[in-house]
């Protein structure tokens, strides 16, 4: 065979002396899949999630309808019973300063033992406390429903936004957990349309309060059934080291095949950053409620310095027109914007604005003898608190704290925002009979100032972000590498 052959051969016949290449190609692994927890993060807005938030928000219609309500029953009773200026500020403040116990106590309870053990608890305390209200023969038997009253409204408010913050998934988390609090608009705005009704039909007004404080049973008792079967949030479950429980209530709720999450650790409330973040969540929920509580549950005495001369019936009206178009839409406004703006804007926004308007009233004291100017500035304020800082520091508190100890965190933010309602509503008609409107509004600013303040130093944001974040940044960060020689 020639060499030119040879050539030919070789070029068109792999040698067999030459190892054959295997052909490599990318193997992609089967994806594997969710936990339960992350599957819950990403799910769409679902049918259960409207569940949650009419069984948790029909609680805050109540809520607000029982809290507010009283203003208008105490200037019902106060010519009937010939009820003292002290007298007053104690009924208006009595179901607030009780509320402080059952913020606590129920965030405690929930942490401890579970959301679904104890919720519906608290609306069979506000069921009784309204009844017992409607039936109280003396002012001391009042006062005590009034309590009862209290510690279910101090306890929905832990129970009912935690268990919403842990249902909701992590792209609409804000606008679920305002949904559920914007429910106070609508009670705020019930309470003097049905005072309105009534004083309006001519009814006695010794029966007028009577039913006023008794149709605040009505809404509780209608979702208490819905309450008790709702399942326990997966968070809560895997937290509490039952991840197959966790598992098997994502898989039945989304229709998921997801996996075990693994456990997380009990974490404290006092170590950082978790303890700038309570003090922040707490402060300003207690200088927003000064504000919200004192201007609306005075709202009847307000009015009353600025129209000596109108019926109860008249400045109840005004009262619901105030509400209707500044107060409710406020709430529905941030839900819609809750996760597009953030919380911490949001609630700064809302700060500031009340501060310009207070402080419009106290260095231009002439605006209060201009009732559509008044009334204008007046309606701004409710808008901004509304659209600002009570909604966000409902909100707030489920986010920025470990699952472990998110009931006491919301807990405690919730029990110190009913201190400054307890104290807003009890100093409010005393400072108005002491210094007048102007200088009222003024110190209301420097509140609302304050608010804006430690909002910038104590928030964080928590748009968009996955409540699993919080365990993460709870985990003990690993030390430095000591070698030994």
């Amino acid at each position: 065979m020639s060499p030119f052959e040879r050539i030919l051969i070789r070029m068109s016949v792999p040698s067999l002396a030459e190892p054959r290449r295997a052909v490599v190609r990318d193997v992609v692994p089967p994806p594997s899949r969710s936990t339960a927890l992350e599957a819950f993060d990403e799910a769409g807005v679902a049918r259960f999630h409207w569940k949650a938030v009419l069984t948790s928000g029909m609680g805050f219609f109540t809520d607000a309808y029982d809290l507010f309500i009283i203003g208008t029953v105490t200037a019902i009773l106060a010519p009937l019973w010939h009820l003292s200026t002290v007298e007053l500020s104690v009924l208006n403040a009595t179901a607030l300063a009780a509320s402080v116990l059952g913020a606590l106590l129920f965030g405690r309870l929930m942490d401890r033992f579970g959301r679904k053990p104890i919720y519906g608890t608290e609306l069979l305390l506000l069921v009784s406390g309204a009844i017992l209200s409607a039936f109280a023969p003396s002012f001391g038997l009042l006062l005590l429903a009034r309590i009862i009253v209290g510690i279910g409204v101090g306890g929905d408010y832990p129970t009912s936004a935690v268990i919403m913050s842990e249902y909701a998934n992590r792209s609409r988390r804000g606008f679920l957990v305002t949904m559920v609090f914007a429910m106070q608009g609508l009670g705020l705005l019930a309470g003097p349309l049905v005072a309105s009704a009534f004083l309006a039909s001519g009814l006695p007004h010794e029966m007028i309060w009577r039913l006023m404080l008794g149709l605040g049973a009505l809404p509780a008792a209608s979702v208490f059934y819905l309450r008790r079967t709702l399942p326990e949030p997966p968070r809560y479950l895997v937290a509490s080291g039952r991840a197959a429980e966790a598992r098997t209530v994502v898989t039945g709720l989304t229709g998921k095949d997801v996996a075990e999450d693994g456990s997380f650790a009990r974490q404290s409330l006092l170590r950082q950053p978790f303890l700038l973040r309570l003090v922040g969540t707490a402060g300003c929920w207690f200088l927003v409620d000064v504000a919200f509580y004192g201007n609306g549950v005075s709202q009847q005495l307000i009015l009353r310095q600025m129209l000596p001369h109108a019926s109860l019936l008249g400045t109840t009206l005004i009262s619901a027109g105030i509400f209707a178009i500044a107060a409710v839409p406020g709430y529905f406004v941030a839900a819609f914007l809750m996760d597009k703006m953030g919380r911490k804007a949001i609630q700064s926004l809302g700060f500031v604005v009340m501060a310009l308007a207070y402080g419009a009233m106290f260095m231009a004291p002439g605006i209060l003898g201009d009732l559509p100017l008044f009334v204008g500035l007046y309606m701004l304020s409710f808008f901004f608190i509304e659209f600002g800082p009570n909604t966000t520091t409902f909100l707030l508190p489920t986010e920025a704290f470990p699952t472990s100890v998110r009931g006491m965190g919301h807990g405690i933010s919730a029990a110190s925002g009913k201190i400054g309602a307890a104290l807003g509503a009890f100093m409010m008609p005393l400072v108005l009979q002491a210094v007048g409107l102007p200088t009222t509004m003024g110190m209301l600013a420097l509140v609302s100032l304050a608010g804006a303040v430690l909002t910038a130093i104590a928030i964080p944001e928590m748009s968009q972000r996955s409540l699993g974040l919080l365990e993460k940044l709870a985990e003990p960060k690993p030390g430095p590498i000591h070698l030994r020689a």
